[in-house]
């Protein structure tokens, strides 16, 4: 039997405690990327083809809000409003995952950002 959709979108929707030093993507704005990828499909009337739901943790915290489009596992990162419709548009009914939000891209720039210097306190 054949999936249901021809592609499936997982946003991580996590919340974890104020504070936490992992962060999560409920704090970056999850819900409303979730919201906004369910408005968008509905109102294109792609809501049979494609399905847009919340996860739980995708352990990607650093890299929130995190997006998995499945069956061909292609992992999105830093994810906003902005970026929902070429999603959509590109990926989900282009064909062509967004290169420029891709999780393995997104850990790149991480890794070419400078260190954070952190001055002690003055005693």
């Amino acid at each position: 039997m054949p999936p249901p959709y021809e592609k499936h979108v997982f946003i991580c929707t996590n919340r974890r405690p104020e504070g936490n030093p992992k962060g999560c993507c409920a704090s970056k704005g999850a819900e409303e990327v979730r919201s906004l990828f369910k408005e968008e499909l509905h109102k294109r009337g792609l809501k049979g083809r494609f399905r847009a739901n919340a996860a739980g943790c995708l352990d990607m915290c650093a890299f929130g809000v995190t997006v998995v489009v499945y069956p061909e596992g292609v992992w999105y990162a830093r994810v906003t409003k902005e970026d929902v419709v070429p999603i959509i548009e590109e990926h989900l009914l282009g064909g062509r995952p967004v290169e420029r939000l891709l999780l393995e891209n997104r850990r790149k720039e991480k890794a070419e950002e400078p260190p954070l210097e952190v001055t002690p306190p003055a005693a």
